[in-house]
């Protein structure tokens, strides 16, 4: 009787050891399943979020119109030496029978034969406006795209310490960015150009320089909001850096308003580098540049008056491209917005 009893135990507690090693098994299986699933329902939930964004923003009319124009531009821009029919700084006295600035000619527009074809005319130098303008489109980009980036990133860095950390930082900080703010930018990028000498190179420093005040101010108000989420306390919890969670956990979710902020600046930038250039502080001769074409034909604007107008025509296409461009992507991305 005691060995049938001692075995009957011996069994019961191999059955109760397998059930156990059964439940670890199972317990462990499914953990590894709601692993994968969780991992598969993060990429899916991304997925829907940028497919979801991309249909906000296809809704929105302006948006696409300002973005196939920009597009179209950047093409424009990065195949000017094949679009352009001249080097920009060619002078043609010499190589045509033109001794003088002439109309636009057009032959399929019944221009003549005879006379050597140039679809926007030639300015007062000979040189063919045509080239110009669309060598001038290369200029004009490069303007705005590296001064909003150095604006955004000087910006953001700011914005993002004073929010972040708050007090004295956070004081001095804003306090600096209100002396910018006090004047009006482009007499401040007048003023910066003045002292530093002029030249492209110095336009795009001054108007990148006061560009930063509303890239700091915007990333700071995104900053204060995003960092009392419960994420961001579960994150301090966790024993996360203040580094860690600033960089990790606040600026990602405070960017959506930065891109729609660098979109409407940067044809704010072009405005103000073709101003810059209309005054002479700007580009210098003979770089084509939209402003320094203005400004080098304006006392032509009722004897020639194409010279004047094309240029300002290609800078308004470009400005009304980036402001369609982002108030689309304003509307798109802010949720309080429904379409």
């Amino acid at each position: 009787m005691a060995d049938k009893t001692e075995h009957k135990k011996v069994q019961n507690d191999k059955k109760q050891e397998g059930l156990v090693i059964g439940n670890d098994a199972r317990t462990f299986i499914e953990s590894m399943m709601n692993i994968d699933n969780g991992d598969a329902d993060k990429d899916y939930r991304a997925n829907s979020l940028f497919r979801f964004t991309m249909r906000r923003i296809l809704r929105q009319r302006s948006a696409v119109i300002g973005g196939l124009i920009l597009l179209f531009l950047i093409l424009v821009a990065t195949f000017a030496p094949v679009i352009a029919p001249f080097d920009p700084n060619f002078v043609l006295i010499g190589h045509e029978d033109v001794k003088r600035r002439t109309d636009p000619c057009i032959h399929l527009l019944g221009c003549p034969e005879d006379q050597p074809q140039h679809i926007l005319g030639t300015d007062g130098n000979v040189r063919d406006v045509f080239s110009r303008v669309i060598f001038g489109t290369r200029v004009s980009l490069f303007v705005g795209f590296s001064t909003v980036g150095v604006a955004i990133i000087v910006g953001t860095l700011l914005g993002a310490l004073g929010g972040f950390l708050g007090g004295w930082v956070d004081n001095a900080i804003m306090r600096v960015m209100d002396v910018l703010l006090a004047f009006p930018s482009l007499l401040l990028a007048i003023a910066i150009v003045a002292v530093l000498g002029h030249g492209l190179q110095n336009a795009l420093l001054a108007i990148a320089i006061v560009s930063i005040p509303v890239y700091a101010r915007v990333v700071r108000a995104s900053v204060l909001s995003v960092k009392e989420q419960e994420y961001v306390s579960a994150s301090r919890a966790l024993g996360g850096s203040q580094m860690h969670i600033l960089f990790r956990r606040i600026l990602p979710n405070a960017v959506p308003p930065l891109i729609v902020q660098g979109t409407l600046g940067i044809a704010t930038a072009i405005l103000d580098a073709a101003a810059l250039s209309f005054l002479g502080l700007g580009a210098q001769p003979p770089t084509a540049e939209w402003g320094t074409m203005l400004g080098t034909e304006r006392n032509q604007i009722f004897t020639a008056p194409h010279l004047v107008f094309f240029p300002g025509l290609a800078i308004m296409i470009t400005v009304l491209a980036f402001n369609l461009l982002g108030d689309g992507l304003r509307d798109a991305i802010d949720p309080r917005l429904k379409n």
